[in-house]
């Protein structure tokens, strides 16, 4: 089964395509969609369905795992992340992709064992158990969500 992990946001959107092999999980491809700062707001949104679409058109995950927001601080910029968890929820739906949504403490502990994780710990994990190098947090934290829906689908004591 190949599952698609993915760290919502406007200017940087995550994503992590794995597959699930028995108790095993591959990571096969992942990186970052970004959108150019000087376009419209709504073009950016258009510019992130469309990135979605050929990433789904190519891989053809199944289900999604992504990432809940959690913002403190700055509204403007979680509701500009909030529009485009709305597009990538659209996209998933059109494409028939079953989305579980998990918060940021739920992903730390499932990769880490801790899960007030800071994003060092998160990359440190990864790198070590996927043998590969990460520069991005934000691909970082899409295989890291990825990682948590296998899991999760994974486990005998998972009703999804």
């Amino acid at each position: 089964m190949k599952v698609i992990g993915i760290d919502p946001g406007i200017e940087r959107t995550g994503f992590a395509v794995l597959e699930i092999l028995g108790a095993k999980t591959k990571l096969l491809d992942c990186g970052c969609i970004f959108t150019d700062k000087k376009l419209p707001f709504q073009k950016r949104l258009n510019d992130l369905a469309d990135d979605l679409k050929t990433i789904f058109k190519q891989w053809k995950p199944t289900c999604a795992g992504l990432e809940q927001i959690f913002f403190s601080k700055n509204v403007k910029t979680a509701m500009k992340v909030a529009h485009a968890r709305g597009v990538i929820m659209e996209v998933l739906e059109e494409h028939g992709i079953t989305t579980h949504e998990f918060n940021p403490g739920h992903i730390k502990m499932a990769v880490t064992g801790d899960s007030r994780a800071d994003k060092l710990q998160i990359k440190k994990m990864l790198q070590y158990t996927l043998g590969i190098s990460l520069k991005s947090d934000d691909t970082a934290d899409a295989i890291a969500c990825g990682i948590c829906l296998a899991l999760n689908l994974k486990s005998p004591l998972s009703t999804k």
